[in-house]
């Protein structure tokens, strides 16, 4: 979930929206998804004069670079399509998307995030438009796999996450892992470490070492989920951790696993291993401290490969988190970024349809590459140099050949992105007991769960 991710939000991220109540269906207004594909008109360039308006979240580094050279392809090649490109900041499209998608003229493109509070709020309420006929035709379906595509994928009524129709393509993979500072590593007489307990070394080592282990802010609230689902990871089976971030019946957050969890993240608060005041710095005065050397390590998304790869140089490295033993299975949060969807007010499906298959095709994952960042399809195609980007590659293609990614946690239920990270700040805070924190997370995922179907 690109904040992008996410992130993811989300990516690479966690929203602040709040979402309708779940259970009504999706009204009749909304689009149908039985659209055939005889009916999708491909010839963007026969479309006659047509401004689209597009609303995305690309505005840091290697993002804000293939979005406009992307754009800038596409106005070359279709003259006809003039494109209205709004770019904000991952809050701030999330903050004001509901209310532009709720008017009588929202835009054409936006970048929704895939979770429950954002994308499946909009499907219950009719406001995106399902793709599946485009898909059928532009061969998306053999371009990105089933397990990329469920990212974006809702039952028609927003109630089942993970399945139904396809309501977005994303242009980019992410994965949430470790950041290091190669030369501080070498400097504290250190080697990226291979399991979870040579982890913990590192960072006794460093914090004796007078750095600071871990970089952080968690101002935002949303930047502790992916340092709680990183740890999680280590203790909690993957399967478990998919059943309650897709808000599904049959798990529980009130287990041993993830107590050791919540236990091991506060124990890191009590030994001094986050930058000082981290509840009261933002995510981004974070990365950038950072990509300044302040920090031997970071728990972040693959989106900001291109920002700190140029703080840093060759001096920056990229790992999965390390399993409890050093042959454990990859698991690692991560996905997709966030997907493009049509609006369903739209006027100009068919050269909406167009844009985003041209953002997303082969060609596009080239550029994607050449500015840093990692292309959710055609991943294993591409050319990189050794460094921190191949890190990266490599990574990626790892955790996702052998089926190690696990969803983002907030996407659980339509409030549980608020949940999670008002209650990780308590947690973090010591305002909350490990216990106190789950019960609270079992409470909100319970409640959806069970009335969900």
């Amino acid at each position: 979930m690109n904040p992008p991710t996410r992130l993811a939000l989300l990516a690479a991220g966690v929203l602040v929206l709040t979402a309708c109540a779940p259970g009504s269906s999706a009204p009749p207004s909304a689009p149908s998804a039985s659209a055939t594909a005889s009916a999708v008109r491909t010839d963007a360039a026969a479309l006659g004069n047509v401004t689209l308006t597009v609303w995305d979240q690309e505005v840091r580094g290697g993002q804000a670079a293939q979005m406009k050279q992307l754009n800038d392809a596409f106005q070359a090649k279709y003259p006809n399509i003039k494109l209205n490109r709004v770019s904000r900041s991952f809050d701030d499209l999330n903050t004001t998307l509901r209310l532009a998608l709720s008017g009588n003229e929202p835009p054409d493109v936006v970048e929704a995030n895939n979770g429950r509070s954002a994308m499946g709020a909009f499907v219950k309420a009719g406001q995106l438009r399902p793709l599946d006929a485009y898909a059928d035709v532009y061969g998306w379906k053999q371009r990105y796999p089933e397990s990329v595509l469920r990212y974006s994928r809702y039952s028609a009524d927003g109630k089942l996450f993970g399945e139904g129709n396809l309501y977005g393509l994303p242009q980019v993979g992410e994965v949430v892992g470790i950041f290091y500072n190669r030369a501080k590593l070498a400097k504290l007489g250190l080697q990226p470490p291979k399991s979870w307990a040579d982890f913990e070394t590192a960072l006794a080592t460093a914090k004796a070492g007078g750095e600071v282990p871990l970089q952080f802010g968690n101002l935002d609230k949303w930047p502790a989920v992916h340092v709680f689902g990183t740890v999680q990871g280590r203790h909690v089976p993957p399967d478990q951790i998919g059943t309650l971030a897709f808000g599904r019946k049959g798990a529980s957050w009130n287990t041993t696993e993830n107590i050791t969890a919540a236990e091991q993240l506060v124990g890191w608060v009590d030994k001094g291993y986050f930058a000082k005041g981290f509840n009261g710095q933002g995510y981004d005065p974070a990365w950038q401290a950072f990509g300044k050397g302040q920090g031997v390590f970071m728990i972040a998304g693959t989106w900001l490969l291109a920002d700190l790869q140029k703080a840093l140089g060759d001096d920056l490295g990229f790992m999965l988190p390390p399993g409890t033993t050093a042959d454990a299975p990859p698991v690692a949060t991560g996905g997709t970024g966030l997907p493009f969807a049509i609006t369903a007010k739209s006027p100009n499906p068919d050269a909406a349809a167009a844009y985003i298959n041209f953002i997303t095709s082969a060609d596009a994952m080239k550029v994607l590459t050449a500015t840093g960042n990692l292309p959710v399809a055609e991943t294993g195609q591409q050319s990189v140099a050794k460094g921190p980007q191949q890190d990266v590659f490599t990574a990626f293609g790892t955790v996702t050949a052998k089926n190690g990614l696990v969803p983002y946690l907030d996407y659980a239920t339509p409030t549980f992105a608020d949940t999670l990270g008002a209650a990780l700040q308590d947690l973090l805070a010591k305002k909350a007991t490990p216990q106190e924190f789950l019960a609270t997370l079992e409470k909100d995922y319970k409640t959806f769960a069970e009335s969900n179907g």
